[in-house]
């Protein structure tokens, strides 16, 4: 759905100014608008107070403050909450909520559906749908925010100084790894990540932020530039035979390619990049896949570390998980190749189909449902 009407979360700090500089306002009242919006949270331009009366009379009519609402959320055996978020347009969003000891983590979605065609993944059977606007995607923070306090959750983060004033939150990392790839829709994703990382926004500092991305190798240097969080890149096969069978993109962007950017890619000391790689019985989980992976990255070794998924079972996929052992056998041949900095993901929320690579909203789409109660 669009609207005529200026979008005050839609846009990043300089954006905010750069458009209320267009309808005839100093470009600092931006910033007073950005903190209203993101760290006061404010939910009408009534309560902006110190904003002069006219230009509160101009954003009235002329500016809007949308809000996405969690009309569904569910709760995992272990604790993992997903959400389905009602978009304006009459469409849906999932993201989920990782706990994990002091951690609370959000898996954030920045498409509806997705165009990778990734063949492990269930997001992929939805093909792409549509992009989500900036504010969608930083919105989805604030509707978690609000689940966590619905549920009871009493930990609170505190964060930020200066004129934004401090922000309290219960979400201490995010990672954008839900529905849809962040770098096909790199500009609503940069936008919401400044907004995301902004001081005077909800100042998460960029060390706790990981983007993953396919592989959309063109795109990754521009967008490290303008974010600085941090990287996964999907790989999950150490060769062109196995990965060009598992995803599409690696016609476009082949294994050398993803490693040949490795190699000139600035990092931040000490910063490194994570290849993600979703284990799939008898297709890419032999050792031999392992030695082949830990051979090409001894030239990358201080810039790479490496986090096993194992496959994550839904409906029609034409895949299995592969054994404990299996996947610890995998683990130390990479060790013993030099790679030793290999983590495995534990699956999270898999009952309720909220795992890596499992969102595909179901058979939610179009319908709209009372928020869970609490547990």
């Amino acid at each position: 759905m669009t609207s005529a009407l200026l979008n005050l979360k839609d846009l990043d700090r300089e954006g905010l100014r750069a458009a209320l500089a267009a309808r005839g306002h100093p470009p600092y009242r931006g910033d007073q608008v950005f903190r209203w919006v993101w760290r006061r949270l404010a939910e009408s331009v009534d309560v902006m107070t110190d904003l002069p009366a006219a230009m509160r009379e101009d954003l009235r009519a002329g500016a809007r403050l949308p809000r996405l609402e969690a009309t569904d959320a569910r709760a995992a055996a272990d604790g993992t909450i997903k959400m389905l978020l009602a978009l304006e347009d009459g469409r849906d969003v999932e993201c989920v909520i990782i706990p994990e000891g002091e951690r609370r983590t959000l898996c954030v979605s920045t498409q509806v559906g997705c165009a990778m065609g990734c063949s492990f993944c269930r997001t992929a059977t939805m093909g792409l749908v549509r992009d989500l606007a900036a504010w969608e995607i930083t919105e989805q923070v604030l509707a978690a925010e609000r689940v966590l306090v619905a549920r009871g959750d009493a930990r609170v983060l505190k964060m930020g100084r200066g004129q934004g004033g401090e922000v309290h939150r219960r979400l201490t990392n995010l990672v954008f790894m839900g529905m849809g790839e962040p770098l096909h829709n790199i500009e609503a994703t940069v936008t919401a990540l400044r907004v995301l990382t902004d001081d005077a926004g909800l100042a998460f500092p960029p060390r706790r932020i990981t983007v993953s991305t396919v592989g959309l190798v063109d795109r990754i240097p521009e967008f490290l530039e303008r974010t600085g969080v941090n990287l996964a890149i999907s790989l999950h096969a150490p060769d062109d035979e196995v990965r060009g069978r598992l995803m599409p993109v690696n016609r476009r962007h082949d294994v050398g390619e993803v490693f040949a950017l490795l190699k000139t890619l600035p990092l931040p000391r000490r910063r490194r990049v994570t290849f993600e790689y979703v284990l799939l019985a008898g297709v890419n989980d032999e050792p031999a896949h392992a030695r082949t992976l830990a051979r090409r990255c001894r030239e990358v070794l201080d810039r790479v570390k490496v986090n096993l998924i194992p496959f994550n079972p839904h409906e029609g996929a034409p895949y299995a998980r592969p054994s404990p052992e299996r996947v610890a056998a995998f683990q130390a041949a990479l060790q013993h190749g030099g790679v030793e900095n290999v983590t495995v993901r534990r699956a999270r929320g898999d009952d309720i189909l909220a795992a890596c690579g499992q969102l595909a909203l179901e058979k939610l789409a179009g319908r709209r449902r009372l928020p869970a109660a609490r547990p």
